[in-house]
């Protein structure tokens, strides 16, 4: 059927249409007519009523004009084709932003780098936008320290050896003594310290004559401070008593934070442990700290659930952390690391030799 015939925006509709119109609510600028020229009849009004009539289209929206150009052309203002070729630029590779896709001035600078895009604007309500650092940040006298020493250790061969260890015995003691003061960093550092007297390779260093065993097991622990990384000591770690040693350690993070540690408080560790298990880290590596020949990553605790008969349904609950021994491997070997870790382990699960 046609539309319904108009003149200066009046239906065209039979007297009879336009009067069960009238009577039936039927709106006739919404009915297409079947007559002839798109006159609105009786039958028309009637299958509209009844919701069979089919509806008239509404006009179509004005398209926005669409510019071409020729074929092999790009489309670029003049001043763009001039930055182009001093820039030796192909304008067919530059996305254009102006009116019809053409390529303006601003886009070729934007991609010679002279130009950097414009931040777009915030729309009215929207969460203004997070101001991020720019621009180079000298490093302090620590950072810089901190860099070279990482640099230094580049020279070094190393190798990696990672292992699960058992912390539900570990964790239950904690809980004993934290009420006296007692970190785990401290406990953690003891218990390394005990498994490095059965392995001592793993507190030696490299010499080009030999490797050089330290008689001391001094512990040092990564800590991260404002401005950078240090690692106070704690020295001893194997001869001291778990309580001494907690409260040493509280001593020497409050020294670490107000910047009064003295140097022989923070560079005469043995062996490192850098321990990130408070951030919910699941397993990383350390770099190896220049003039050791071992440094411990510890890992977050995490849950795992694993067969057990003694269990009514053959399964149970238990904590394990990730620990991964990085070492040189000028002086210590794949066998050295994986007994020290085995060990460590042991110590973990029977950690009652702690106190």
């Amino acid at each position: 059927p046609n539309a319904a015939a108009s003149a200066g925006g009046r239906v065209v509709a039979s007297p009879l249409a336009k009067k069960m119109a009238e009577e039936m609510g039927v709106d006739l600028t919404t009915v297409a007519g079947s007559g002839p020229g798109g006159r609105i009849t009786a039958g028309d009004v009637t299958k509209a009523a009844s919701g069979g009539a089919p509806v008239k289209k509404a006009a179509a929206a004005p398209t926005k004009p669409v510019w071409q150009p020729a074929e092999g052309v790009v489309a670029a203002t003049p001043t763009a084709r001039v930055l182009a070729k001093k820039a030796k630029l192909d304008l067919a590779s530059i996305e254009g932003t102006g009116e019809f896709g053409r390529v303006t001035a601003d886009d070729v600078k934007m991609a010679t780098g002279e130009m950097t895009p414009k931040r777009k604007v915030a729309a009215p309500g929207a969460p203004a936008p997070v101001e991020l650092p720019e621009g180079l940040v000298p490093f302090t006298g620590m950072q810089r320290a901190v860099s070279n020493n990482m640099v230094a250790t580049m020279d070094c061969p190393v190798f990696r050896a990672s292992r699960e260890i058992e912390m539900d015995a570990f964790n239950a003691l904690y809980q004993q003594v934290k009420p006296k003061g007692v970190t785990v960093s401290a406990l953690i550092a003891k218990a390394v310290a005990k498994a490095i007297e059965k392995h001592p390779i793993v507190n030696s260093s490299f010499r080009p004559e030999g490797t050089f065993f330290n008689k001391d097991i001094n512990i040092a622990m990564a800590v991260a401070i404002d401005g950078g990384l240090i690692t106070p000591v704690l020295k001893y770690a194997n001869e001291r008593d778990v309580m001494e040693l907690g409260e040493n350690w509280k001593e020497l993070v409050g020294k670490a934070k107000s910047g009064t540690l003295s140097p022989d408080e923070y560079n005469s560790g043995t062996f490192t442990i850098s321990n990130m298990g408070m951030f919910g880290v699941a397993q990383f590596d350390a770099i190896l700290p220049a003039g050791q020949g071992g440094i411990l990553a510890v890992a977050g605790t995490q849950e795992h659930i694993v067969p057990c008969k003694q269990s009514i349904l053959g399964l149970k609950k238990i904590s394990k952390m990730t620990v991964t021994l990085t070492c040189d491997h000028r002086q210590i070997y794949g066998a050295d690391a994986a007994l020290f870790l085995k060990t460590l382990n042991e110590v973990m699960m029977n950690p009652s030799q702690l106190l």
